[in-house]
């Protein structure tokens, strides 16, 4: 019986892990982040704003929730926050999705 229980709170414990990965990226602009951080390795808030076409108070909003959830590093470079994709796994996901054929 410890080993069933040992390994529920295992999976419990990656399923929540996969619970807030999918609820911190179930917006537009976070996956539109998500987007230009695989095709460009390190931008700023700046450079992410006049891509997206986004304000850069929500903007940097997003990124400061997605870096605090694990998602995104952060480094500063003179004047700057250099953003860059720390789990690169999550890109995997989001293509699964939209490559998914479930009728909505």
């Amino acid at each position: 019986m410890e080993v069933t229980k040992e390994i529920n709170a295992e999976l419990v414990e990656r399923l929540e892990r996969v619970a807030s990965i999918l609820k911190t990226v179930s917006h537009p602009t976070r996956l539109g982040i998500i987007y230009l951080l695989e095709q460009y390795p390190r931008l700023s808030v700046s450079e992410i704003c006049a891509k997206l076409g986004s304000e850069q108070s929500l903007t940097s909003h997003h990124l400061q929730n997605m870096r605090l959830r694990g998602l995104l590093s952060a480094k500063r470079e003179g004047r700057s926050m250099m953003y860059s994709l720390k789990e690169k796994d999550v890109s995997l996901i989001i293509e699964c999705l939209e490559n998914c054929n479930c009728n909505m």
